[in-house]
């Protein structure tokens, strides 16, 4: 376990050691109506103004008792977890004792990102009125990190575990909710959610201050995004204050959406975003799983603009070369006129599809729309092969749209598209010597490609070609 950091004198300026006052205490995440990741070795950490004690921390699930002692004020056990259930407790015992109540075991996930992550049923939610009325979960359990930021990573944020009621989940992340509901459908386990998000935030600020600094292409990078007053734009702010708090407490995986606010740096999203991963896999010490939507198409300014295209070729680029990752694709559910598309239910269940596949052994769910795998060249027309197509494609609409390609001048011309089976045959009259097919490359491409089982293909695009002016 890595050693929690503590200085006194921050104790001393908070008034909580003075002469004749002692007190153990916890962080906020682990409180009251928490979920424990089942299965596991978890950590029960915190402090003590008795800088040396013995410290004993025990599960009701278990009659085993684990005692460590304190240093310098700091402490840290090591318990396990049964498989899911609940309700339990556990308790601390030093010079007081501390009873944290209504525990559950089960699955836990956190959820962050900007605020297509963050927003709230109330804030814009496809029958809203309708989900928040039938939102009783008991076993479905919210912690909610709120929006500050910190110049070093911090060890405790405000916050507190709440049970699932139409009250709570009308002002908990839409999407962190159907996810958590989808996978527990189908488990039938209790599902833990945490929810760390900052409407608008870069991803640069999500990522440790150094590791952007020390990478000159990031650190410039960084640079172009636009400050505003309404969220942090400097390296590490939100990692600091609103990431690193959480990670001694067991996760099973996370999921992320974010990229809307990097289109002013897009080509840099191809490293800031497994960069993010590693760094946070890292903190946790774990390859947790990290599933993430695609962002969904907008009108940020001109129709052909590519910015975010990049942004979503950089998310699927980092699907495709980092283990354990995956992408629910958002093309067809999204909203020109709105940035914050409301059919959230959609979103969390095509993210829950990968964690019930993925980590839960539902091995016969498909799980993924369509992957660009690979082009063969017949004559003037590229032949497309996709993966997660074995049952063949389908289109929605009249004729396949979206697609274009170009020759070895790189300009890329309208295309015609049809589906034979579980390929697509593309081509143009005026490209007699096919290099290169983009599917969906703009920011506001709708397209309607789907495999067979109903799920989106992902933009993508066959080359390798550098971006200019960007």
């Amino acid at each position: 376990m890595k050693k929690i950091k503590f200085y006194f004198s921050l104790l001393l300026i908070l008034g909580v050691a003075h002469e004749g006052y002692t007190k153990i205490w916890t962080p906020s995440i682990l409180s009251d109506n928490m979920v424990l990741q089942q299965n596991s070795e978890v950590t029960i950490w915190g402090w003590t103004t008795d800088t040396s004690e013995k410290i004993t921390v025990i599960g009701s699930w278990s009659d085993s008792e684990v005692t460590v002692d304190a240093y310098q004020g700091v402490w840290s056990a090591q318990i396990t977890t049964p498989k899911a259930g609940g309700p339990y407790t556990v308790r601390i015992k030093g010079h007081e004792e501390l009873m944290i109540k209504n525990v559950l075991i089960g699955e836990v996930w956190l959820a962050s990102g900007q605020s297509n992550m963050e927003w709230t049923p109330t804030q814009g939610l496809l029958n809203a009125e309708e989900e928040i009325k039938k939102a009783n979960y008991p076993r479905i359990r919210f912690f909610k990190v709120d929006r500050h930021t910190a110049k070093f990573p911090q060890d405790d944020t405000p916050g507190k575990w709440v049970e699932c009621t139409p009250e709570t989940m009308s002002r908990f992340s839409s999407i962190a909710y159907f996810f958590a509901r989808n996978v527990q459908d189908k488990i039938e386990v209790p599902m833990g959610m945490i929810s760390s998000n900052w409407g608008g935030t870069p991803i640069e600020t999500w990522i440790p201050t150094e590791l952007i600094n020390e990478n000159e292409e990031l650190k410039k990078a960084a640079t172009k995004i636009e400050a505003k007053p309404w969220w942090p734009n400097d390296p590490g702010m939100a990692y600091n204050a609103m990431i690193h708090p959480l990670s001694n407490f067991n996760i099973a995986g996370c999921i992320w959406y974010q990229g809307e606010s990097n289109r002013q740096n897009p080509n840099a999203y191809y490293t800031s975003f497994p960069l993010l991963i590693k760094s946070w896999r890292n903190l946790w010490q774990s390859d947790f799983s990290f599933y993430f939507a695609q962002i969904a198409p907008f009108k940020y300014g001109e129709m052909d603009a590519i910015d975010a295209a990049i942004v979503r070729d950089a998310q699927l680029s980092t699907m495709l070369h980092t283990p354990k990752t995956g992408m629910a694709v958002t093309n067809d559910i999204g909203n020109l006129e709105n940035i914050h598309p409301i059919n959230k239910q959609e979103v969390g269940r095509r993210l829950a599809l990968w964690a019930l596949a993925k980590d839960y052994g539902l091995e016969d769910l498909e799980h993924s729309g369509p992957i660009y795998k690979s082009m063969e060249i017949r004559k003037n027309k590229a032949v497309l092969s996709f993966d997660h197509a074995e049952n063949g494609l389908i289109k929605k609409g009249k004729h396949l749209t979206s697609f274009t390609i170009a020759g070895p001048d790189q300009v890329f011309h309208p295309a015609k598209a049809k589906i034979v089976g579980n390929t697509i045959i593309v081509s143009a009259k005026n490209v007699k010597n096919p290099k290169a097919v983009r599917f969906a490359f703009t920011d506001t491409a709708e397209p309607l490609l789907y495999n067979k089982e109903g799920l989106p293909a992902s933009a993508f695009r066959t080359d390798a070609w550098i971006f200019k002016n960007l």
